[in-house]
């Protein structure tokens, strides 16, 4: 686990930094080749530069987002907006966390991707990188 990614888990109080720690453990082990790294203030997952899953400490609780999950067609997802295509659900407990679905999430972030690194130079236009077979 990158460093930055346990500093941010361990300045969580008790429950919330199960719920991170989890998360992170899964997300490692779900994506080895992914590069992890505290951005924008909190744990984030990437493929070649490119923004896949991260999670964050918000009011409903721990926020796990996916930047292309809205491409996931996932149930337990939720999708708020069109315009970006993320995704994302919130937990409380580490127990609520469900490893099978985590795993599947994970496999889909990998293999659905849109281009989140070059946004800005596209001015906000987001392009497909990958998409399921």
């Amino acid at each position: 686990m990158h460093p930055d990614v346990s500093k941010y888990n361990d300045a969580q109080d008790p429950a919330d930094r199960e719920i991170c720690e989890l998360l992170a453990r899964e997300m490692d082990r779900n994506l080895p080749e992914a590069e992890s790294r505290v951005w924008h203030g909190h744990p984030v997952w990437f493929l070649d530069g490119n923004p896949i899953a991260g999670y964050s400490r918000q009011k409903p609780g721990i926020r796990l987002m996916f930047w292309s999950g809205a491409d996931f067609d996932e149930p337990g997802l939720n999708v708020i907006g069109r315009k970006f295509k993320d995704a994302s659900v919130f937990f409380n407990a580490a127990s609520g966390i469900k490893k099978r679905d985590l795993s599947r999430w994970l496999a889909k972030a990998r293999t659905i991707q849109w281009d989140y690194k070059n946004v800005v130079k596209r001015k906000g236009r987001l392009e497909r990188l990958k998409s399921p077979r």
